[in-house]
């Protein structure tokens, strides 16, 4: 699992049950102000609870933190699809409170992923994002993604068809056989 790690006031640890209200909180807008996710309507706490708890059986699921301790991003992997042939394959997930965009926590979530990552042999990390969210996308130029695929209209959400995006970034070389895929908690 990924150690604590700090740079510039910021702190990276893995995700517990606990930090689930404060990292609802940061979801929330996104739900409601945004077509950055699809989800319609916010999750309970509970089942945002359920939703970490099924993640890190298999996936890390990192938070970044103020010097405060006050949570202001986080990031997760999740499986690409569901087949076993796909277990070196993740689609990436991030989140990071309006007031600490651009400020580099992103990138430093992601390298802290990609990290945990690498450790469990995963190769393929993919992202899916609104074809409509430059920063999203520029974002994930940046660290080093590239564009796959676009598929049109395929996403309505407040009153607009969404054209998505999949980005991908090889993480490690695609060794035949590869080293075998190894759950999060056995990092």
């Amino acid at each position: 699992m990924q150690e604590n790690m700090k740079t510039e006031n910021i702190a990276i640890r893995p995700v517990t049950l606990a930090d689930a209200e404060e990292l609802l909180k940061i979801y929330a807008p996104y739900v409601t102000e945004t077509s950055i996710t699809f989800e319609y309507e916010v999750p309970s706490l509970e089942e945002f609870r359920e939703r970490i708890a099924h993640t890190l059986k298999r996936y890390p699921y990192l938070a970044a933190l103020d010097e405060a301790g006050h949570i202001v991003g986080y990031a997760y992997a999740s499986a690409f699809k569901s087949r076993a042939a796909y277990a070196w394959s993740v689609e990436t997930s991030i989140y990071v409170a309006k007031d600490y965009r651009g400020r580099h926590v992103g990138s430093m979530l992601y390298e802290a992923l990609e990290c945990d990552l690498k450790k469990q042999n995963v190769i393929n990390a993919c992202a899916c994002i609104s074809a409509s969210h430059e920063e999203s996308i520029s974002f994930h130029k940046k660290c080093g993604y590239q564009l796959v695929a676009t598929f049109h209209k395929s996403g309505y959400k407040s009153g607009t068809w969404h054209d998505m995006i999949w980005m991908e970034k090889f993480l490690g070389e695609h060794e035949v056989p590869p080293k075998e895929f190894v759950p999060y908690p056995e990092v």
